[in-house]
């Protein structure tokens, strides 16, 4: 099954918005609870990343029996570092981002604790893409 969202640059009060409908269908598919978790912070985290650094992107979302696959592809600036992007509290995110209480550099690696992989291809001036799998058994 897929499921495809809209993200809308700079648009916080629809961020979440895509993690939510996402997280009823898993609920709706009898998905584990610790699973689910895992899934919808991964997504957020994505989402809140395309609002907030992108001008705009999409998520794809495909289910299977043994796994979730994400895709969070945006237009933007892309990633000049990824090594760097990385580090814990490394960002990028501008002053007005983090009044708000976004941007402490938390985004990707909380994607990459909770996912079971992560890739991740950017080119700079011209977007990212984000892939996380998690895989849907308990084992």
């Amino acid at each position: 099954m897929r499921f495809e969202y809209t993200i809308e640059a700079g648009n916080f009060s629809k961020a979440g918005d895509a993690s939510s409908s996402f997280k009823k269908i898993l609920k709706q598919l009898n998905v584990d609870p610790h699973i689910i978790k895992r899934i919808v912070v991964s997504l957020y985290e994505g989402e809140v990343n395309i609002v907030a650094h992108a001008k705009g992107g999409k998520v794809i979302c495909d289910v299977d029996t043994s796994r979730v696959t994400i895709q969070l592809i945006d237009v933007g600036p892309g990633i000049p570092d990824i090594a760097k992007a990385m580090q814990a509290g490394y960002s990028t995110a501008s002053a007005k981002v983090r009044e708000m209480g976004f941007g402490a550099g938390m985004g990707l690696q909380n994607i990459k604790n909770n996912a079971d992989e992560l890739i991740i291809k950017s080119e700079v001036g011209v977007g990212t893409q984000l892939t996380i799998i998690v895989n849907l058994n308990k084992a």
